[in-house]
C-alpha cells in the first residue's frame, strides 16, 4: 500500500499536523463553545441556590465623558432592579463632565458624583477613581461599567446579579462594540467575541483568567480584603483583567450569558486608536499567573503551528505528495469550518452579526500577529487610564 511507503519524515509530518488539529479542535468545542451551550440551556445557572437581589452600587468612572454621560447614563438610572445606587467618579475631566452628572442628580436621588483628587500622582488614575467608588460605596457588591457604555435592557443590573450565590465572589459580563462601517470596525468587533467566547469559556470550563472592565461585578468585601489595587498601582492598566486573573477561582465565579446582561461600547474609530487600546490591556498581560500564561499560549503557538505544517505539507518534495497534500488541506478545511461555525453560532445566540468565512481565516491568521508584535516591542505610554 502506498500508505505503507511513506518515509519516516511524511508520517512524523503527518502526526505533527493531527496533533496540533486536535489540540485545536479541543480548545474550540471546550473552550469557545461554552458560551453557545451555556445560552442553548434552559437555565443558564448551573446552581440550584437562589440567586442574591440584595442592593447594589453601579460604578463608572468619567475623564471628559459629558457626551457619553449625556446619551448614556439614563439607561442606568432606569433600571428594573428593587435597590441600587450609581455612582460616577470625576476623574479630572475638563469638559462639562460634572454638570452633566449634577443635572441628572437633581432627579435621581440614588446617583451620586465624587471625583479623584487634582494632581494625584499614581501611575493609575482610573484605579484610584474605583477605589474611592468602593469606599464611598453604600452596598455589597459592585457592579463596573464605563461612562461610554449602555446596557442591552432594563434588566441589566438584575442580570448581572443573578450569578451571584453564596459561593460566588465575581460575576464576568459581556461587552460587545457597536456596529459601525469599515475594517476597522469589523476588527474590533471580531478580536472582542473571540476574546470574550474565550474568556467566558474558561471561566464556565472552570479556569477564569480575567473580565472587562465595562461589565464585571463582585463583592465589595473581596475588594478590600484582597488589598483591592494596591498591588497593581503601578501598572497602566489591569483595573479588571488583572485583578479578576489573581483573585478568580472555579468556586468563587461565575459568569452571565443571557443578552440582556451585555452592556454595549462605543468602538475605536480608528486603527490608531486600538491599536492603542488593545496594546494598553496586553502590557499588564506579564503580571497574569503563570497557570494562566501558560494556557493563553497554547492557543496560538498551536494555531501557528497548525498553519506551518499545512504550509509544509503543500511544499514538501516527495513522491507521495498527493496523499500529503489531500490530508493537510482536509484538515484544514474541517478546522476552518469548524471555527466558522463555532464563532457564527456563538454570535447568532448572542445577537450580534456574524463574520464570513474569509474574514474568520483571516482575522484568525493576522490578530495572534499583531499581539506578538505588540508583546515583543513594548512602548512607552504614559497615559493613566
Amino acid at each position: 500500500m502506498i500508505v505503507e511507503q511513506l518515509t519516516i519524515i511524511e508520517w512524523v509530518l503527518l502526526g505533527a499536523l493531527l496533533a496540533v488539529f486536535l489540540l485545536q479542535v479541543y480548545f474550540y468545542a471546550r473552550y469557545m463553545a461554552a458560551p453557545a451551550r451555556r445560552m442553548r440551556s434552559k437555565s443558564p445557572i448551573t446552581n440550584d441556590q437562589s440567586p442574591i437581589t440584595e442592593g447594589v452600587s453601579v460604578i463608572l468612572c468619567a475623564h471628559n465623558e459629558s457626551y457619553n454621560l449625556s446619551h448614556y447614563l439614563q439607561a442606568l438610572l432606569t433600571q428594573d432592579y428593587p435597590e441600587y445606587e450609581v455612582i460616577v467618579v470625576d476623574d479630572g475631566s475638563e469638559d462639562d463632565t460634572r454638570n452633566v452628572v449634577e443635572g441628572y442628580m437633581s432627579c435621581y436621588p440614588d446617583l451620586h458624583l465624587t471625583f479623584v483628587p487634582y494632581g494625584a500622582r499614581v501611575g493609575s488614575t482610573k484605579k484610584l477613581a474605583l477605589t474611592l467608588a468602593a469606599k464611598a460605596a453604600k452596598y455589597d457588591y459592585l457592579l463596573l461599567t464605563d461612562a461610554d457604555c449602555v446596557p442591552e435592557s432594563d434588566r441589566w443590573i438584575r442580570e448581572m446579579m443573578s450569578g451571584f450565590r453564596s459561593s460566588v465572589e465575581i460575576v464576568l459580563g459581556f461587552s460587545p462594540y457597536f456596529e459601525t462601517r469599515g475594517h476597522v470596525n469589523c476588527l474590533v468587533r471580531y478580536d472582542t467575541l473571540f476574546n470574550g467566547l474565550h474568556y467566558m469559556g474558561a471561566a464556565l470550563c472552570g479556569h477564569p483568567y480575567m473580565g472587562v472592565g465595562r461589565n464585571l461585578a463582585y463583592r465589595k468585601a473581596l475588594f478590600f480584603e484582597s488589598g483591592g489595587f494596591t498591588h497593581m498601582m503601578t501598572e497602566r492598566a489591569g483595573d479588571d483583567d488583572l485583578f479578576v486573573n489573581h483573585l478568580a477561582t472555579k468556586q468563587n465565579t461565575a459568569v452571565a450569558v443571557r443578552r440582556e446582561s451585555y452592556v454595549w461600547s462605543v468602538p475605536k474609530q480608528t486603527l490608531k486608536e486600538w491599536w492603542q487600546q488593545k496594546r494598553r490591556h496586553l502590557s499588564v498581560s506579564p503580571a497574569y499567573k503563570s497557570v494562566t500564561k501558560f494556557r493563553l499560549t497554547l492557543d496560538p503557538l498551536t494555531r501557528g503551528l497548525f498553519y506551518a505544517l499545512v504550509l509544509a505539507a503543500l511544499i514538501y518534495p516527495s513522491v507521495h505528495h498527493l496523499i500529503i497534500i489531500g490530508a493537510a488541506v482536509l484538515l484544514f478545511l474541517v478546522r476552518w469550518i469548524m471555527q466558522t461555525a463555532i464563532i457564527n453560532v456563538s454570535a447568532r445566540r448572542m445577537g450580534l452579526r456574524r463574520f464570513s468565512m474569509f474574514s474568520v481565516l483571516w482575522f484568525d491568521i493576522v490578530l495572534p500577529l499583531i499581539d506578538l508584535w505588540m508583546l515583543a516591542i513594548p512602548k512607552r505610554n504614559n497615559k493613566k487610564w
